[in-house]
C-alpha cells in the first residue's frame, strides 16, 4: 500500500523551521507532494532565496527522514525552490550527503547550528508551557517539582481541544490545562537530551539545571525573551510568505496520490 495524503502531511507537520520553531506545514512551505506507491517527492519554497542554506538544509533532511520513516515508503525525495543555493542543497540532500561535503566552505557546521536553535526552542516552549500552568493556578514552587510522571496528555495532543492532567502529588489533586504547549516541550527537551526519565525534573534553567524555585522569577524571563526573539523574527518571516503566496496565487500544496 501506498502512503497516504494525510501520513505524509503528519509526518512534515513534524518538521520545524528551525529559526521559527513553527512547522513547515503550518508556515506554507510545502508546494508540492507526489506520492507513489512506496516514495514520496516533496517541492518546497521558503519565505526568501537568501534564507540560511543551513536552516534550508535541516527542513530539507528532517522532511526527508521523517517520510522514511513511513512504513510504506522506501525512499523520499525533497526539493527546495527559488533558492540561492538551491542546487547544493537537491544534489545534497538527495544524494545523502553531509552539509559539510555539499558546503565545503561554510562557516562551522550544521549540528552546532541546529543545537543552537533547538536550545533557544526548547526555551521558548518551556515559557509558554509554564504559562500555562501558572495561568492553571499552579505555584512556581510546584512547578519546579514536576516530573514527566506527572504528566497524563492527550494521546492526540494537536487535535482541537486536547487535554493534558497535571498531577501535583504533594497537595494531592490535579490541574486540567491546553495540552498542546506541554507536549511541544516536552518532545523538544527530549529531544535536546534535558529530560530523559520519568522522574528527570521536568523545567529547566538556560543551562540545563533543575530550578531552584528562588530562581524562578529569573528563568521564566528568560524564556520571554527566547520566545520574543523568535517572534520577531516570525513576524518577518510572515510578511515575505504572505507575499510569495499571493504572487504564486495558491492556497496550500498541490498533492499528487499515486490512487
Amino acid at each position: 500500500m501506498s502512503p497516504t495524503p494525510a501520513d505524509v502531511r503528519a509526518r512534515l507537520d513534524r518538521v520545524t523551521d528551525p529559526e521559527l520553531d513553527e512547522s513547515i506545514v503550518d508556515l506554507d512551505y510545502i508546494d508540492r507532494i507526489d506520492i507513489g506507491e512506496t516514495s514520496v517527492t516533496v517541492h518546497f519554497t521558503l519565505p526568501t532565496a537568501w534564507c540560511s542554506p543551513a536552516f534550508a538544509w535541516m527542513m530539507a533532511t528532517d522532511a526527508r527522514d521523517e517520510l522514511e520513516s513511513l512504513p510504506d515508503v522506501d525512499r523520499a525525495e525533497v526539493y527546495l525552490r527559488d533558492h540561492m543555493h538551491e542546487v547544493e542543497i537537491n544534489d545534497g540532500v538527495n544524494a545523502r550527503k553531509s552539509f559539510e561535503a555539499s558546503f565545503p566552505d561554510a562557516d562551522g557546521e550544521v549540528a552546532s547550528v541546529r543545537a543552537t536553535l533547538d536550545d533557544k526552542a526548547r526555551l521558548s516552549r518551556q515559557y509558554e508551557a509554564v504559562g500555562a500552568l501558572l495561568d492553571a493556578g499552579v505555584s512556581p514552587e510546584q512547578i519546579c517539582e514536576l516530573t514527566p510522571a506527572d504528566l497524563d496528555i492527550d494521546d492526540d495532543p494537536r487535535r482541537e481541544g486536547a487535554r493534558a492532567s497535571v498531577y501535583l502529588a504533594a497537595d494531592a489533586f490535579a490541574v486540567t490545562v491546553d495540552a498542546r504547549p506541554l507536549d511541544r516541550y516536552l518532545c523538544k527537551a527530549r529531544t535536546v537530551g534535558l529530560v530523559d526519565g520519568d522522574d528527570d525534573p521536568l523545567f529547566r534553567t538556560p543551562e540545563g539545571d533543575a530550578i531552584d524555585p528562588e530562581s524562578f522569577e529569573l528563568v521564566h524571563r528568560r524564556g520571554r525573551l527566547a520566545q520574543t526573539n523568535m517572534t520577531g523574527q516570525g513576524g518577518v518571516c510572515d510578511a515575505l510568505n504572505e507575499s510569495r503566496r499571493k504572487k504564486l496565487n495558491r492556497d496550500g500544496p498541490t498533492v499528487v496520490d499515486a490512487d
